[in-house]
């Protein structure tokens, strides 16, 4: 028994009062007979929608082959050009580094030549021993007092800036 035939037992019969003669009404086929002709034009009508829907179906998968390709191509460019990208965005990168490195090379090289040149001006030079003499200390070439000396706090070599060599 479906829920239909069940629930058409609680549907009134007919106005109450004696009853009539006649034939009981078929609803059921009442209906199919009014809805035959409406379905059988949706028929049609489905079988429409599914061929609409199958050839949207093919240009869709059309379109997606045709994103597809297109997207592995540009992915295939983009590699293709990614090295030299890559190496024009560190360039400016590159050319700072070589600048602050030179620069660095330029510092270092300052501060070597200021060393030897303190070397060179702050040594004890010897004289040359005589024969049968003891080798004599020259008077030292920088004035500048020891580091450590006193007075040593404000003392400056006029030549390099710096504090005394030590040499006196």
């Amino acid at each position: 028994m479906s829920l239909r035939d069940f629930l058409e037992r609680f549907r009134p019969a007919g106005t109450p009062g004696a009853s009539a003669t006649g034939v009981p009404a078929d609803r059921t086929a009442e209906r199919a007979a009014e809805l035959e002709p409406a379905l059988a034009q949706l028929m049609d009508v489905q079988r429409e929608a599914a061929g609409i829907r199958a050839s949207a179906d093919e240009a869709a998968a059309a379109v997606r082959r045709d994103a597809a390709r297109e997207a592995a191509e540009l992915v295939a460019a983009a590699r293709e050009r990614a090295p030299e990208i890559r190496r024009q965005a560190a360039e400016p990168v590159l050319r700072e580094a070589l600048r602050e490195a030179d620069a660095l090379r330029d510092t270092g090289d300052h501060a070597a030549s200021v060393v030897r040149w303190r070397a060179r001006e702050c040594t004890v030079p010897w004289s040359a021993p005589q024969r049968n003499t003891r080798p004599t200390r020259q008077p030292p070439i920088c004035s500048l007092p020891r580091p450590n000396g006193p007075g040593s706090g404000s003392a400056r070599c006029a030549a390099t800036g710096s504090r005394g060599c030590g040499a006196n």
